[in-house]
C-alpha cells in the first residue's frame, strides 16, 4: 500500500537508489574477493586513536591508503604526509565514498558519527571498521546490524582486546572452568586528570562549515574548542563519558567470555570536579546482573590509586583470574580441608601439614613475548575478512550489545532507576521515561541523510 501511494518521481528515485546500491555491492564483492588483490582503504578521523589505524593498515602489506577525510585542516595535512602524501584528501566524507574504487573504510570519529557514517559506507559498498563504541543511543545498533546485512558489508568494531593474547588466553581458562563457576567480574578505571586539565583542548579553530561537518547529526551550537579533541567525550551530544569509552573494552570481554547479557543494570554517577567543561560523570559505579554473576563497573577521573590491580578481575569458585592488556595471572583459592570448615573463632585454628592444596593452578602471561600487541590483529582480521567474507572477531551485532550495556548504565544513572532490559525485543521494561532515551533525533540534513539509505526492511 506504501508503494502504491508513493508518486511515480519518488518510486523512480527509490529504485535508482537500490539498483545503484546493489551495482556498488556486486561490484565492491568482485573487487575485493581475489585473495591476493589489494583493499584500498580510506580513513575518516585522524585525531588520537586514527593516527594509530593509520599506522597498522599501512603496515599491512595489501592495504593501500587511498584517502583521507578530517575537518581539521593541520591533522588532514599530517595525516597525508604519513601516509606517503598520496592519499586523496576529503573534508566531507561523502564525496570519499563516492569513490568507487575504495573497498574499506575507517571511522576513527567521535562516537555521535559513528553510526551514521558506517550505515552510509554500507550502503556505499564499502566494508567499515568503526572505532568503539559502536553507538550514541541503542536505536542506532539495530540500525547498523540492518545496514550491514541488507548491503552485505563485513564491519568489524574497535574492540581490540578480543585479538589480543591475554584476553584470548583467559577466554580459554574461564570457558574451561580453570577458576571454577564465575560469579563476579570487577571492571575499573581510575586516574587523575585534574593536574592540565583547563588547558587541555583543540589546538586551534574550525571554520563554520568545518565545525558543522563535525557536529553533523548533533544539536547545533557555536564553535566551542573546549568540545573538541579529547572533550568531546565529557558531552552528552557526541559520547556517553568514559562508560561508553572505557568500559566499552573490558565489559565487551565479559560477553564475549561469558555469551551472556545483563538483565539488569543500577548505577549512580556525578560531576563533582571537572566542573566548567562537560557533562559525563567523573565518579561512576555501576552493577550489571548476569544470569550466573554480577558484574561491576568503577571509574573516576579525579582521583587514581596505585595499588590497583592491573585489570578486569573475574573471580570464580576456584580462583581469581586477572586480565589487562599488559598480561594474565590467575590467583588460586587454597581449599579448605572438611576439618576448617568451622569459623575459627570457636576454636583452636586448625593447622595443616604439607603445602597448601589448590583446585586451581596459578598462571602467568606478562612477559613481552608472550602479550602480542591487540591494535595490528584486529586490523590484520578485519583485512582478512574483507577478502574472505567471513564476520570479524568484534562483528556488528556483539559491538551493539556492548554499546547497549554502556548506554544502559548511563540511563540508570540518570534515570536513577534499576533498568530492566528485554534484549529479545531491545526494549526497557516498565519505564516509559527510561525508554525514551533508547534513541535520539538527527539534526537536519543528516536526518533525511539516515532515511535515504536505511532499508526498512532487512
Amino acid at each position: 500500500m506504501r508503494i502504491l501511494r508513493a508518486s511515480r518521481r519518488r518510486f523512480m528515485k527509490t529504485s535508482a537508489q537500490v539498483s545503484a546500491a546493489a551495482w556498488l555491492t556486486a561490484a565492491s564483492h568482485r573487487r575485493v574477493l581475489g585473495a591476493n588483490e589489494r583493499v584500498r582503504t580510506g580513513l575518516i578521523g585522524i585525531g588520537l586513536i586514527g593516527k594509530r589505524h593509520l599506522l597498522d593498515f599501512m603496515a599491512q602489506p595489501d592495504v593501500d591508503i587511498a584517502a583521507i577525510c578530517e575537518t581539521y585542516d593541520p591533522r588532514l595535512e599530517e595525516g597525508v604526509s604519513t601516509s606517503g602524501g598520496k592519499a586523496e584528501r576529503f573534508k566531507d566524507f561523502r564525496k570519499m565514498l563516492d569513490r568507487k574504487d575504495i573497498d574499506a573504510v575507517v571511522v576513527s570519529t567521535p562516537d555521535h558519527w559513528h553510526a551514521l557514517m558506517s550505515i552510509m559506507a554500507c550502503a556505499a559498498g564499502k566494508d567499515v571498521y568503526v572505532e568503539k563504541p559502536l553507538t550514541l543511543f541503542v536505536k542506532e545498533g539495530r540500525w547498523m546490524i540492518k545496514a550491514a546485512r541488507h548491503y552485505k558489508r563485513i564491519v568489524q568494531v574497535g574492540t581490540q582486546q578480543r585479538s589480543g593474547s591475554p584476553f584470548q588466553k583467559g577466554l580459554d581458562l574461564i570457558r574451561s572452568g580453570h577458576i571454577g563457576d564465575l560469579r563476579s567480574v570487577r571492571m575499573q578505571s581510575f586516574r587523575n586528570i585534574l593536574p592540565g586539565f583547563a588547558s587541555a583542548a583543540a589546538e586551534g579553530r574550525l571554520s563554520e562549515e568545518d565545525w558543522k561537518m563535525w557536529l553533523g547529526p548533533a544539536p547545533y551550537v557555536p564553535f566551542d574548542k573546549k568540545r573538541c579533541i579529547y572533550h568531546f567525550r565529557w558531552f552528552w551530544d557526541y559520547s556517553g563519558g568514559q562508560t561508553t569509552n572505557l568500559l566499552a573494552h573490558e565489559i565487551d570481554i565479559v560477553q564475549w567470555v561469558t555469551q551472556q547479557l545483563p538483565q539488569s543494570v543500577a548505577a549512580m554517577g556525578g560531576r563533582y570536579s571537572l566542573t566548567g567543561i562537560g557533562e559525563t560523570p567523573d565518579v561512576f559505579e555501576a552493577i550489571f546482573q548476569y544470569k550466573q554473576f554480577l558484574a561491576t563497573w568503577s571509574s573516576r577521573e579525579i582521583a587514581g590509586r596505585a595499588t590497583a590491580r592491573f585489570g578486569t578481575e573475574y573471580v570464580g569458585t576456584a580462583g581469581t583470574l586477572v586480565v589487562g592488556r599488559s598480561g594474565l595471572e590467575v590467583f588460586p583459592d587454597k581449599v579448605i580441608p572438611a576439618d576448617d570448615q568451622v569459623p575459627q573463632f570457636t576454636r583452636p585454628r586448625a593447622r595443616q601439614d604439607g603445602p597448601p592444596v589448590f583446585r586451581t593452578k596459578a598462571v602467568k602471561l606478562e612477559s613481552i613475548e608472550q602479550v602480542k600487541d591487540q591494535f595490528q590483529p584486529h586490523v590484520r582480521n578485519f583485512v582478512d575478512c574483507v577478502k574472505s567474507r567471513k564476520q570479524p572477531v568484534s562483528d556488528v551485532e556483539s559491538g551493539h550489545h556492548t554499546a547497549t550495556a554502556c548506554h544502559l548504565a548511563n540511563i540508570a544513572m540518570k534515570t536513577g532507576r534499576t533498568i530492566r532490559y528485554d534484549w529479545d525485543r531491545e526494549e526497557i521494561l516498565g519505564d516509559a521515561v527510561a525508554a525514551k532515551l533508547l534513541v535520539r533525533p538527527y539534526r537536519s540534513p543528516w536526518d533525511r541523510e539516515l532515511k535515504a539509505v536505511l532499508p526498512t526492511h532487512s
